[in-house]
């Protein structure tokens, strides 16, 4: 068992708990630990995700700044879709497109993956490898290179530091 992976585990679970009962009773922050240790005991061999996780201050602080990117790059995609509804003037031209990324951990590529997919005009068709294939609504260029900067590099320089 890893310790590193079962702690953060069961903090995850932990937190969860209190979240959904909304209460800070004794007996809730009590029962909620004694489930978080039992569940995180049971799916032990799904720990090894959080490996990649680093614990460090510039890890942290880049949470942070990965945050706040993300949210600036959801309102800005929102913003873009909403205008090519709104205006059918504006082109699309839609299709798959091929990025690569540097990202090494599996948790690390399945939260890029996520906020490709999570940010309006772009979904995650597939995950191979260092390959990811992502539909966008307007695709600007058929360069591997250029469509990995203009979709991964805004995400992945600051999970890269996070996770590896």
């Amino acid at each position: 068992m890893k310790i590193k992976s079962f702690l953060i585990s069961v903090v995850t679970i932990f937190v969860i708990w209190v979240l959904l009962n909304n209460k800070l009773s004794l007996e809730v922050l009590a029962f909620g630990g004694l489930i978080a240790v039992v569940v995180a005991i049971m799916f032990h061999r799904s720990y090894d995700i959080f490996e990649a996780l680093k614990l460090n201050p510039k890890a942290i602080v880049y949470w942070f700044v990965y945050i706040f990117v993300f949210l600036t790059e959801l309102v800005k995609s929102n913003l873009d879709v909403a205008f090519r509804v709104i205006s059918p003037k504006l082109p699309i031209n839609p299709g798959i497109v091929e990025v690569k990324t540097k990202l090494k951990s599996k948790l690390g590529r399945m939260i890029l993956t996520n906020s490709i997919t999570l940010t309006p005009g772009t979904f995650t068709v597939e995950l191979l490898g260092d390959r990811i294939f992502v539909h966008w609504i307007d695709v600007k260029s058929e360069d591997i290179e250029e469509d990995t900067r203009l979709i991964v590099h805004k995400f992945e320089k600051y999970l890269e530091v996070i996770y590896g």
